[in-house]
């Protein structure tokens, strides 16, 4: 079996897409799969819409989705000279000639052709004029009149089209630039493409490009066209359903493995199993697992995903991730030590690292500001004992460890005759400000215990001011 090349090539007209990510990832796990070669072109021959800013975007989702690519980038700008080759072969064989058709002449031919009831496609008038170069000319692909093209698709199966009913397309525009359907048939065959996988938008570009393939007297790569991405109504997938750029997702607080995990499972299965490691998909990824349904783009889904993932990370390793959204917040700097105590008692709490910045404002304030109903409830005269006792107990403990703060605990509420959760509320408002947090020891060994008697004492002056 030759070695499996397969290609992602985005037009750098706006930010990567979901639908555009998911055939990366598509394509990237595939040739991992078979230990071939994945690479990255980006199409910009749409020189009036294509940015440097929209390259830059989509290289920085591809590198923070991880999918690492084995060539490239290459720009098809860079490579007028390779389809200039090809163009020039094709003319000398017969399978292109040079139209100078104006667009307004044939706009009128179109309508004319739409009003007799006939396809509205070229009519061939320059086929046989035999024209050269020269200016406002473009360059046609001489389409068979008879006969089909078959498309063997590896997800659809075969797909046969009537060539009576394609366009002589053009091949290189007046301005010497080639189109989409040329351009992306030299780059595939001089970059030895063996695989295109793609979005089906793409399958009634596909027999045209396979006449051109013929044309040429080259292989065929194998196509495989994958279904579009809807929404939860099953319309397309657009910004009404949420964000649909990739960074987006960052910027929200995903984690990639979340993301990647969500692309893949959109029309792809591996029996129920829901949940994959990087290295899981690309030893199980295969195309004959890939749906010919729509897949539906589910962002609770999602949320249960990175939920997943934001829990089985390592604490560490989420810090720097964290810390602009702590930055967005207004809070300070503080150690990474530090930092990743706190987020360990927060990951089975938080979805994404924006709702995990939020949790962690009692980790990271010099005062806490106390939610006005918790302290009416919980900051109240009858636990201005017990809150004294207890900064008594806790400023004589020498090991602030939660072996020794149980213990601390339980003799105060033993001395006062109260239970344990009458007393853990309160110290809980006092510490978070509000009555829903971590563990309350977990909150304790997180702020140490120079912060915890701080808020104790605040508290209990709170408390004594009513």
């Amino acid at each position: 079996m030759e070695p499996v090349i397969t290609r992602f090539p985005p037009s750098p007209t706006g930010y990567l897409h979901i639908g555009g990510a998911r055939t990366a990832l598509f394509n990237y796990l595939f040739a991992r799969r078979f230990g071939g070669k994945f690479i990255l072109r980006i199409e910009d021959t749409d020189v009036v819409r294509s940015t440097e800013d929209a390259i830059k975007a989509i290289l920085d989702a591809m590198e923070w989705l991880e999918m690492e690519w084995d060539e490239g980038p290459y720009y098809q700008t860079r490579r007028m000279d390779v389809y200039r080759e090809y163009l020039q072969r094709l003319l000398e064989s017969g399978h292109a000639y040079y139209c100078d058709c104006a667009p307004e002449d044939l706009d009128e031919r179109r309508k004319a052709a739409m009003e007799a009831g006939l396809k509205p496609k070229y009519d061939g008038r320059c086929r046989d004029r035999r024209l050269g170069p020269g200016p406002k000319r473009v360059v046609r692909f001489r389409c068979p009149d008879s006969g089909t093209t078959v498309l063997n698709d590896l997800i659809k199966g075969p797909i046969i089209f009537d060539n009576a009913e394609l366009d002589d397309l053009v091949l290189e525009r007046s301005d010497g630039m080639p189109t989409y359907n040329f351009a992306v048939v030299v780059d595939d065959i001089t970059m030895n493409i063996t695989h295109v996988i793609r979005g089906d938008d793409h399958v009634n570009n596909t027999p045209r490009q396979i006449l051109i393939y013929q044309a040429l007297g080259v292989p065929l790569p194998l196509f495989g066209h994958v279904p579009m991405i809807l929404g939860e109504d099953r319309a397309k997938l657009s910004k009404r359903h949420g964000a649909t750029s990739v960074m987006a997702y960052k910027e929200m607080g995903y984690l990639p493995e979340a993301l990647v995990n969500c692309l893949v499972r959109l029309g792809w299965s591996h029996g129920d199993q829901e949940i994959f490691g990087k290295k899981e998909l690309i030893e199980c990824f295969n195309l004959e697992n890939v749906g010919k349904a729509p897949g539906v783009f589910n962002l609770e889904k999602l949320l249960w995903l990175n939920a997943h993932y934001i829990k089985e990370r390592d604490p560490r390793s989420l810090v720097p991730l964290l810390r602009p959204f702590l930055e967005a917040e207004g809070y300070g700097d503080k150690p990474d030590d530090y930092l990743a105590k706190a987020v360990h008692t927060l990951q089975p709490r938080a979805r994404t690292l924006v709702e995990m910045a939020k949790m962690m404002k009692l980790y990271m304030v010099d005062e806490v500001e106390y939610d006005v109903d918790a302290a009416a409830k919980f900051l109240t005269p009858d636990m201005e004992a017990a809150f004294g006792k207890l900064l008594l107990a806790l400023e004589g403990l020498e090991t602030f460890d939660e072996a020794g703060l149980e213990k601390a605990f339980q003799d105060v509420v033993s001395d006062l005759g109260m239970k344990l959760r009458k007393v853990a509320q309160p110290v809980r408002v006092a510490l978070a400000g509000v009555t829903v947090s971590p563990g309350l020891f977990e909150v304790i060994d997180v702020l140490g215990k120079e912060t915890v008697l701080k808020r104790l004492r605040a508290a209990l002056q709170y408390i004594r001011g009513r």
